[in-house]
């Protein structure tokens, strides 16, 4: 049963992201066509070929082939004359450059739109608070918090022993109500060692136990054995469209701000692990490892998805697809090579330098700049596989 539920979450997971990577290159094949380049294939998943048919739509055109692929990791179009000095009718090496750069962009603005949509759907229906200055617009924003609810439960603690399990809700401990983790942690450690009633609720129903607080917890462990957490939402009727908007564009640049802080931190610790003394290559070694957890790959990605998509409900997934889909424009907005941004700074580089970009240098550029990011790929999957041990 385990090993079913395990291929059914991997299954849903692997078609959500590449659910989102196909929005991002439906971009790129509306906005070629637009501008009089044709789309040659437009593939779901990677090579090789499991099926393919020639399918005349007029959304992207009538000599577009449309295959369905055996690597479901997300999915490609291939643009006829793809190189920046193509010549010929159709092709994307004929067209200006500000066309060029519509096309190149169309991508990372399809997966703003879609993190837009969903935030303006979840802002109608109420929005996960994430942070604390999150967009609202005044007088059109009603918070809600929700009861505090058991996030994690301790093997063998004291409120396991009494019956409280995960996402029960903590409504009372002792004679105290219980309105925040805070206002918890801070009654639990003023009573150490005592025995107090507590008061929860799972489901529809109210129980009470009784509960032994810990007198000298161990190292990991807390007085009552639990980690709470207590979600608010927002909730917006005429603004949620601005709040869609808005909420984009703060964690888009939350995101950017905290992957520079995290190369910053990367590249420092390499620095430090290289030419430093004994005790800055420890400090440089701890950087690199605090680099490293605060990323996600593949592994880390699909490790979330999962639970969220069998536990969660709708409102989390929408929520997760959202943050998902900005990270993916933001990443791929990125002056690195083999990267949608990186593919536009590299033309615009060679315009300025007046020099000519051709197919052979500019297969070298982003073949090198892919080949760094497979292998970062393959670093941070490996690091998110030892998280989970």
């Amino acid at each position: 049963m385990d090993t079913l539920l395990l291929i059914f979450q991997i299954i849903i997971g692997l078609l959500l992201l590449t659910f989102l990577v196909v929005i991002h290159e439906l971009g790129h094949a509306i906005v070629a066509r637009r501008n009089g380049v044709v789309v040659e294939e437009f593939g779901i998943g990677f090579p090789p070929r499991a099926w393919g048919k020639k399918w005349a739509t007029k959304l992207i055109g009538k000599q577009t082939l449309w295959s369905i692929n055996w690597l479901p990791l997300g999915g490609f179009v291939k643009l006829k004359g793809e190189s920046d000095d193509a010549k010929g009718k159709g092709s994307y090496g004929s067209v200006s450059l500000w066309a060029k750069t519509k096309i190149l962009m169309a991508g990372v603005v399809m997966n703003w739109l879609f993190a837009i949509i969903a935030f303006t759907i979840l802002a109608i229906v109420g929005m996960p608070k994430l942070i604390d200055n999150q967009f609202q617009v005044s007088g059109d924003s009603i918070e809600k918090k929700e009861p505090l609810k058991v996030a994690f439960v301790e093997k063998n603690s004291p409120v396991q022993k009494a019956g409280i399990e995960l996402n029960n809700q903590i409504i009372q401990n002792g004679d105290q109500k219980v309105t925040s983790p805070e206002a918890l942690m801070a009654y639990t450690k003023a009573n150490k060692g005592k025995t107090v009633e507590v008061e929860f609720q799972t489901g529809t129903s109210r129980e009470k136990a009784v509960v032994t607080l810990r007198q000298n917890p161990g190292q990991k462990q807390g007085v009552l054995g639990i980690q709470t957490t207590s979600q608010s939402t927002l909730r917006s009727t005429w603004s949620a469209p601005i709040v869609g908007i808005g909420t984009t564009v703060q964690l888009s640049t939350l995101t950017l701000t905290e992957l520079g802080k995290m190369l910053g931190k990367l590249a420092s610790g390499v620095v430090l692990q290289v030419t430093g003394d004994k005790t800055d290559q420890q400090k440089g070694s701890q950087q690199v490892n605090e680099a490293g957890a605060s990323v996600a790959g593949p592994v880390g990605i699909l490790g979330v998805i999962f639970p969220a998509a069998q536990k969660a409900g709708p409102v989390t997934l929408l929520l997760l697809m959202g943050v998902i889909s900005l990270t993916l424009a933001v990443m791929n907005a990125l002056p690195i090579p083999a990267l949608d941004g990186g593919r536009l700074f590299v033309t615009l580089l060679y315009r300025g330098l007046g020099k000519k970009l051709t197919k052979d240098t500019e297969e070298k550029i982003h073949g090198a700049g892919f080949s760094f990011l497979m292998l970062l790929v393959v670093i941070i999957t490996v690091a998110d596989v030892f998280k989970f041990f």
